[in-house]
């Protein structure tokens, strides 16, 4: 499992709680953060608990208006649609933009002990959407968020950073928030297929992927993706081909049903390898534990897997890749 903190430092039933479990991975969100050294100690804090010093600590860091990092720990960054629009009138533009963007992400991460990012957004959204995908996406059509998301992807992985594609199979046709309600998508497969699936299949080399919370009825009438085993062994592992780590979404988004043993026990009973449970509250973090069997056989080899690229560094020189940014595209202020 991976799982959130409540604030700056680890409270005692935090630190008890962790050692105890030992999750796999851990993730931050803006209440965690505050000032540098606070950061890296809260990361090393939480490495000790699990008692591995390479366990990964996650964040949401897209630019736009989700960028758990802001100023003065790191940049404003544009969102992923500033980046598609520079594509759709420079492709070479675009895509340095993107690579940059994402390296530039791993400087600012990695100087605080954070070693993956849940980006790439491949999700394609369809006019009408909801707007909790909007202006995250690289565009509105397949080619280019495949493109980008790929460029995106080797910018972090160039600096040592993991990246997480997200939200496999595609979250770009919701009509309704997953945070606060389950969406459900009437399309047929074929359509699904060509489109919302396309950038998936593309990116289904790299090593970790979050599922979407949401239900297609063409494959599954009664149970969104998390918690679907056909979606999961016939769409995610079988049509799009991916066979990296594959983590459910938040377990505490609305669009989930049941109690939070339950939410865990079906997410890895559908074919998920970990799930994500992100908001600290202990009560409900117990509850996804005592669901959670120690990670093991082909999960664990693909969690082995995924961490390969921890040790990539392409000594890049970070204020000459920040220059060139601002010269293609301007940081927002």
């Amino acid at each position: 499992m991976i799982l959130g903190c409540s604030g700056l430092t680890l409270t005692e039933d935090e630190i008890a709680f962790f050692r105890d479990e030992r999750p796999w991975a851990f993730i931050l969100f803006a209440r965690n953060v505050s000032e540098p050294q606070q950061i890296r100690d809260l990361a090393a804090s939480l490495r000790d608990c699990a008692g591995r010093p390479d366990a990964l600590v996650f964040i949401d860091q897209e630019g736009g208006r989700v960028q758990r990092l802001r100023p003065p720990l790191a940049p404003n960054y544009p969102p992923g649609a500033a980046l598609g629009a520079l594509y759709q009138s420079d492709r070479a533009a675009g895509l340095r933009a993107t690579w940059l963007l994402s390296r530039l992400h791993a400087f600012d991460l990695k100087r605080y002990g954070i070693t993956a990012d849940c980006l790439p957004v491949l999700d394609v959204p369809v006019e009408g959407a909801h707007d909790v995908i909007g202006n995250r996406a690289y565009g509105k059509d397949p080619d280019t968020v495949a493109a980008l998301g790929r460029a995106a992807a080797e910018g972090l992985l160039a600096g040592g950073v993991l990246p997480v594609i997200k939200h496999i199979p595609g979250h770009g046709r919701a009509f309704a928030d997953s945070h606060h309600a389950l969406p459900r998508v009437d399309t047929p497969i074929g359509e699904l297929r060509g489109h919302d699936f396309a950038p998936f299949k593309a990116l289904s080399d790299i090593g970790m992927a979050m599922t979407a919370h949401v239900i297609y009825s063409a494959i599954d009438a009664n149970n969104p993706a998390t918690t679907s085993a056909k979606m999961i062994a016939d769409v995610i592992r079988g049509e799009i081909g991916f066979d990296g780590l594959l983590m459910s979404d938040d377990l505490s988004m609305k669009a989930l049903s049941g109690d939070f043993a339950a939410r865990a026990a079906a997410s890895l009973a559908a074919g998920c390898d970990v799930v994500l449970h992100c908001n600290g509250v202990m009560d409900e973090m117990r509850a996804v534990a005592s669901m959670v069997p120690p990670l093991s056989g082909k999960a664990l080899d693909r969690a082995d897997k995924a961490m390969l690229p921890l040790s990539n560094d392409d000594h890049a020189d970070e204020a000459a890749l920040r220059t060139e940014f601002a010269g293609l595209f301007e940081a927002v202020a």
